[in-house]
Formats: structure tokens, C-alpha cells, sequence
């Protein structure tokens, strides 16, 4: 079979590189993998060193002059090509293809829906009409909004995120207590680590761990150190940090090309999100062994079961985070029981296989039934 991915995001793309780059590996080996995304971006890099998969430097702009260029440029590659499937992942892109394959035969179009944003729009209602044969949930929260959408009237399918669990798994004793020290120094013994590859946008809910460690008695703050990946704090943030009075709780050590180590340095891990469509990096932590200590926020209550790996919190809630790291420091032997459940369980439903499988499902399905005109 003959697949064109595309994904707009011409930088980090977040998410949409791990879900893109976990498919084009599964199927490249026995199919024909072409994914178009900006030249600028990580998914362009990443893509062209898997074996197989063909790259193209393609642009989902919304500037007018840029505009027919782009256009013309995706209806060149998709009518040489041929493609069987052309699997779209956000709006800029599936727009970019509904005009790109205007008047012409096109292959069939299948939709991720990858977040909760608004749906009810003139632009999905024109996509949904005229360049969408199935579509893929990530979660059952998302479908949920699919159902009430324009595009209710299509096969809908809910195909989790697949993660390598043989790549995130759990390091050994040796190798765990070597990470502890590298990211949280000498002073990590007797403390339980808590780490986060989320970033510090403030809609991650890492400030809001920061407040319920502030409001733990000076004590019980003490006994817990924090992590946190990704781009680091600006000035405004890190003054809140301050402000708290637990600057010296946490770190930050950057964006990592590789996360695996600093998580598997930690004891707990945390997706304190606002919003969120499912949640690769809570189902990450989780493969690493971690508990995942989690918001009620869209899909991410559908990665744990509260008690047994992981605890679910509402959103922007302080006080019942706080709950939870009490509860912690009452019983600290139970985060590994909590850890080896979360690992179990990503072991069993979270593995790249039936992703793979089942998304190559929608494909079949998609070439089996009619051609939208």
C-alpha cells in the first residue's frame, strides 16, 4: 500500500511526531511510506532516518502568497504518486489536500483527531464533506466530540496512541540509582522524585504541583524533589516558583532529544494538563514503571485506573494534589507496587502492535468502501 502522511507543524509538533513516527516504522517495512511536513521540523528529520520512508519538504501555510504555491506543489506530488491512503493530522494540512485534490480522482483520506479543539466550524463541515473517509479517535473522550461533530456521519474509530514498551521500560537498579544522581545531585537519597517531560507552559498544571508542595508543611515538602523536561521557564514563571518558596524542590534540564533517563530517574510521574486529547508522555512514564499521578482533563483518565497506577486529580486543583503527595509520604513503599501495576498495564494495552494494526484497519476499511466525491 501506497501512504502519504502529512503533518503542518514546522518545528517540534509534540505529540503528532511520536504518533507519525510510530506508524511510518510499523508499516515501512512492508509498504510505501511518504511523509510531507515541513523541512524545519523534527518529524522531517526523524522520518528520513527510518529505513524506507521517503521524505518531502512540504509547507501548510496560511499566508496568501504562499497559498497557491503549496497547493500546487501536494497536487503535483499526490497525482504522481499515487497514493492509496493519504492520512491527514490537523487542520492546516487537511485543508491543504481537500484543495490540493479539487476535480482530480484522490485517494481516500482518513483524519486523526489528535485534540479537543472546537469542531463545529465551516472548515471541518467542508472537510468532513468533501476530503474525509474515515476518522480516527485517540481516545474515547475525543470521539465523543467527533459524534456531536460534521463529521458524525463517517466511520469513526477510537485507536489509542502505541508507544515501543521495549523502548520505555523500566532501567535497572544500577543504572536507576546512577540517573537519580546525575538529575537531582547527591541530595536525591531518603527524597521521592517526581518528573514530568510536559514542559512548563503554564496549561501543564506543573505550577499547580508547585503550589500543593507550598502548601505541604515544610517537613513533608522536603522529602520531594521534582523534574521537570522541556523548554525551560521564563522569568515570569520562575518568579512564581520563587514566590512559593520551592525553587529549591525542582529542576529543569531542558528539551531532551531523549527523555528516557531523567524520567527513569524519577519514582512518580505527572500530566498535570489542562487539556489533553490522551497523552503520550503519560503512557511513557507509565512504561518506564512509574505511577502517573494525573488531571480529570479530556482522555488522560483513560490511561489509569485511580488507586492502582496512577491517582487522578481535577484540574487546577492544588489542594487534592497535595491529598495525593500525603498520601504518598504515608505510605512510600506503595509507589513501586503502583509502578510495577503501570508497567504491567502498559505491557499489556499500550504497545505499538495492535496501534499499528488497528490504524492499518481503517486503511482496508477505507479502500473497501466507496469514494466520496
Amino acid at each position: 500500500m501506497k501512504i502519504l502522511y502529512t503533518n503542518f507543524h514546522p518545528r517540534n509538533g509534540g505529540g503528532h511526531v511520536t504518533y507519525l513516527l510510530n506508524l511510518a516504522r510499523g508499516l515501512a517495512p512492508a509498504h510505501d511510506i511518504t511523509v510531507a511536513t515541513p523541512g524545519t521540523s523534527r518529524l522531517f528529520r526523524y522520518a528520513g532516518a527510518i529505513p524506507g520512508v521517503k521524505v518531502v519538504d512540504a509547507r501548510f501555510s496560511t499566508r496568501a502568497s504562499a497559498f497557491f504555491g503549496e497547493r500546487a506543489a501536494l497536487r503535483s506530488l499526490i497525482a504522481r504518486e499515487r497514493y492509496d491512503i493519504v492520512h491527514v493530522n490537523g487542520s492546516s494540512d487537511h485543508r491543504h489536500v481537500m484543495l490540493a485534490t479539487l476535480g482530480m480522482r484522490r485517494p481516500r483520506i482518513v483524519f486523526t483527531k489528535h485534540n479537543d479543539l472546537p469542531l463545529d466550524t465551516l472548515g471541518h463541515r467542508l472537510r468532513a464533506r468533501y476530503a474525509t473517509d474515515r476518522v480516527i479517535a485517540v481516545s474515547d473522550y475525543v470521539a465523543r466530540l467527533l459524534h456531536t461533530s460534521p463529521y458524525r456521519n463517517l466511520p469513526i474509530a477510537t485507536i489509542r496512541h502505541g508507544i515501543d514498551t521495549e523502548y520505555f521500560s523500566p532501567p535497572s537498579s544500577a543504572l536507576h540509582e546512577s540517573l537519580r544522581e546525575r538529575y537531582f545531585g547527591p541530595a536525591w537519597r531518603g527524597k521521592i522524585l517526581l518528573g514530568s517531560a510536559g514542559g512548563t507552559d503554564y496549561d501543564k498544571g506543573w505550577l499547580d504541583l508547585m503550589a500543593a508542595l507550598a502548601a505541604l508543611p515544610p517537613e513533608q515538602r522536603e522529602r520531594f524533589r521534582v523534574l521537570v523536561a522541556g523548554d525551560p521557564p521564563n522569568d515570569v514563571k520562575m518568579a512564581r516558583v520563587r514566590e512559593l518558596g520551592v525553587q529549591d524542590l525542582v529542576v529543569f534540564p531542558g528539551l531532551l532529544d531523549d527523555v528516557r533517563p531523567a524520567l527513569a530517574a524519577c519514582d512518580v510521574g505527572f500530566v498535570l494538563s489542562y487539556r489533553e486529547a490522551l497523552s503520550f508522555a503519560c503512557r511513557e512514564v507509565m512504561a518506564l514503571g512509574l505511577p502517573a499521578l494525573v488531571t480529570s482533563a479530556g482522555g488522560l483518565p483513560e490511561n489509569v485506573i485511580d488507586g492502582v497506577d496512577g491517582w487522578i486529580v481535577p484540574v487546577r486543583a492544588p489542594d487534592a494534589i497535595a491529598h495525593v503527595l500525603r498520601g504518598i509520604l504515608d505510605d512510600p513503599g506503595r509507589v513501586a507496587a503502583m509502578g510495577a501495576a503501570a508497567r504491567e498495564r502498559s505491557a499489556r494495552e499500550f504497545s505499538l502492535a495492535p496501534f499499528v494494526a488497528g490504524t492499518f484497519g481503517v486503511y482496508l476499511a477505507a479502500l473497501a468502501g466507496p469514494l466520496k466525491r
